[in-house]
């Protein structure tokens, strides 16, 4: 199987997700998804495939990006994968550089993705049953002769551990932050409401702390974020989340904003917990680089009013990855083309 058989398989991988004559089917199993696990909403889960679609299954995407490597391989090794778990399908990106790559996948499927990863496995092997001898899930990695893990900080000394005699990549927790400036528009305040809230802020692409100006005024994002109000009220558990942390603020004093289902507090972390958001206020851009740049290794995403500060992408964009976009920044692709 060639380069070329493999890349039309994951391009028919991304029609079928888009046709709508599989809505059916597709709605099927996200039901599924969402009744194993109720932070994949069907909501989410459409808008993760949906994503997977347009930016990971291409065609012309896929070409572009795939050209920037040279991608021979030379008897396909085994490439254990320890799958995050966090958003819907968050592991497909690792499984589509593998199988690209020219390599088998031996998969630790997260449990609370479970259903919406194995489904895709399905298909591409229903698509292409080649693929069949080049996937296996496995809670066991033993026979794997490379390592790809995500998870905690913690889980990660634990990988380094095991791993550590064979090549790998150890993915550890980080966050997203966006830089306002108070110039931002309507839209561009929505575009961040996206950016904190999509998902229930679950990923590390998720921002989870404002840095903003002094005196910021947050009433014009708060009131902008309320017609989402209900969607994140009636979820019992982003909402069990949210009367827990504004418990907390309330016994304790610390001052914050409220709308009813956000909380926002200044705090000098990078990582809120679900249902809060984090500010921090800066005198000036140019301090606020300068104390950014020794947290490159804690940060996924910066995102600023149309990228304009430094390294940052446009709000909006953050849980929008292209294919580009490896998680901690460790070029995948490059890691699995040296085996």
């Amino acid at each position: 199987m060639n380069l070329t058989n493999r890349i039309a398989t994951f391009v028919e991988l991304g029609h079928f997700l888009k046709d709508p004559q599989n809505t059916p089917e597709l709605q099927e199993i996200i039901e599924k998804a969402y009744y194993s696990n109720h932070w994949f909403t069907p909501e989410n889960c459409s808008k993760s495939l949906q994503a997977i679609a347009d930016e990971y299954l291409n065609e012309e995407k896929l070409w572009a990006w795939i050209k920037g490597y040279t991608v021979v391989t030379e008897g396909p090794k085994n490439v254990g994968v320890v799958m995050a778990g966090n958003i819907p399908a968050v592991g497909f990106h690792d499984l589509l550089c593998v199988l690209l790559s020219g390599h088998r996948i031996l998969a630790k499927v997260s449990t609370p993705d479970f259903v919406l990863i194995n489904y895709l496995i399905q298909k591409i092997v229903e698509i292409n049953p080649d693929f069949a001898e080049r996937i296996l899930i496995s809670e066991r990695l033993n026979q794997a002769d490379a390592f790809i893990a995500t998870g905690s900080s913690n889980s990660a000394r634990y990988f380094e551990y095991y791993f550590s005699k064979k090549p790998h990549i150890i993915r550890r927790n980080r966050s997203s932050v966006a830089i306002l400036t108070g110039r931002e528009t309507a839209d561009d305040l929505n575009a961040l409401g996206h950016d904190v809230l999509d998902y229930f802020g679950l990923g590390c692409r998720n921002v989870s702390t404002l840095f903003v100006p002094e005196h910021y005024d947050f009433i014009p994002l708060l009131k902008l974020l309320d017609p989402l109000a209900f969607q994140f009220t009636s979820h019992h558990k982003y909402n069990n989340n949210y009367d827990y942390n504004k418990s907390i603020y309330l016994i304790n004093g610390v001052p914050h904003f409220d709308n009813g289902f956000l909380l926002l507090t200044e705090n000098d972390g990078l990582v809120s917990p679900i249902s809060t958001l984090y500010f921090q206020q800066y005198a000036d851009l140019r301090a606020l680089e300068e104390k950014l740049t020794p947290l490159a290794d804690k940060l996924q995403c910066i995102a600023s009013k149309d990228g304009f500060f430094p390294g940052s992408i446009p709000l909006g964009t953050t849980q929008r990855p292209g294919l580009n976009d490896y998680a901690d920044g460790i070029d995948t692709m490059a890691f699995l083309l040296t085996l």
